[in-house]
């Protein structure tokens, strides 16, 4: 884990991290609307920050599919909010949005590729079990050095969503893999950084 640049400690606001270690906001400006192109989808507009990087971000426009639109059961943030988030980072892994200090508007299709049908379930893409102890790792790292928190919730059904398991996985591996490591204390389904886990960079 690298280092922030000098910024200030924001309480309360949440980091989402990628799989590939980077430490994300993500603001949405609910609700969707039609699209006004004529075209058959929905549109949320949203900016995702870069946190650490003196002020890059990618403005998207969350372009969701008429397929997609009929499982969704609302289009309400506690409906929609975890899989708009999951589909944003699964795209910024795939390095299919770039971060700039003043960028372009760039669309960002939510379509059915993010659903398996048969399953009836989201899909993100599937993380193994050390996968997941690193993602956990960072999680904690970042939450607690950008935001300040000094519990970071794990059994978070959204972060659960994003790496293909159940909240309750996530919290045995956490008490597996990575406070068996020495760097997180595990209270109920929080986690708490060690030195040792704060002193990596």
């Amino acid at each position: 884990m690298t280092e922030p640049g000098p910024q200030a400690v924001d309480a309360g606001k949440k980091i989402w991290v990628t799989l590939t270690g980077l430490p994300l906001t993500i603001k949405l400006n609910w609700p969707f609307h039609q699209s006004t192109s004529g075209a058959d989808f929905s549109v949320l507009h949203g900016d995702i920050h870069l946190e650490g990087s003196d002020g890059l971000h990618a403005p998207v426009a969350v372009n969701l599919s008429q397929t997609v639109r009929e499982i969704m059961p609302s289009l309400e943030p506690h409906d929609a909010e975890a899989p708009v988030i999951n589909a944003l980072r699964k795209e910024v892994d795939r390095r299919q949005i770039e971060f700039l200090k003043s960028g372009k508007l760039l669309p960002v299709p939510f379509s059915s590729r993010h659903y398996d049908f048969k399953r009836q379930q989201w899909i993100f893409g599937k993380a193994s079990d050390d996968v997941m102890a690193e993602f956990i790792e960072r999680k904690v790292y970042w939450q607690t050095r950008l935001a300040g928190e000094q519990r970071v919730w794990i059994a978070d059904p959204a972060e659960a969503q994003y790496v293909q398991t159940t909240p309750n996985h996530l919290l045995e591996i956490a008490c597996r893999l990575v406070a068996a490591q020495g760097l997180l204390r595990i209270d109920g389904e929080w986690a708490e950084p060690t030195t040792g886990l704060m002193n990596q960079s």
